[in-house]
């Protein structure tokens, strides 16, 4: 979906990425910060890469995640309960048999 208030999203993402865990994009820049800093040896930037998920976790459960169910009710919680918030799934969920 997109933040943006002009182009409201009108259906519920699942597809692409959305189908191995449900914060793909938040996944992504974490794991960029935690490579950086393991790969140049920098202890600094594996606590920001913290500070930055953490950041990340505590906005996911006070605003999107509420704001979500809101929206998009028991499809959104069906989508919760099959596609793990941070750590991707091995196989992708398929939101409709045969999917």
């Amino acid at each position: 979906g997109t933040p943006a208030p002009v182009f409201p999203t009108r259906h519920l993402v699942v597809t692409g990425l959305y189908r191995y865990v449900r914060n793909p994009m938040y996944v992504a820049v974490v794991s960029a910060i935690l490579g950086q800093g393991l790969i140049f040896g920098n202890v600094t930037l594996l606590e920001y890469g913290g500070l930055v998920w953490l950041f990340f976790h505590l906005f996911v459960l006070a605003y999107e995640e509420p704001t979500l169910e809101s929206s998009f009710g028991s499809e959104y919680k069906s989508f919760c309960a099959e596609v793990p918030r941070w750590i991707p799934r091995f196989t992708p969920w398929r939101s409709h048999p045969g999917a």
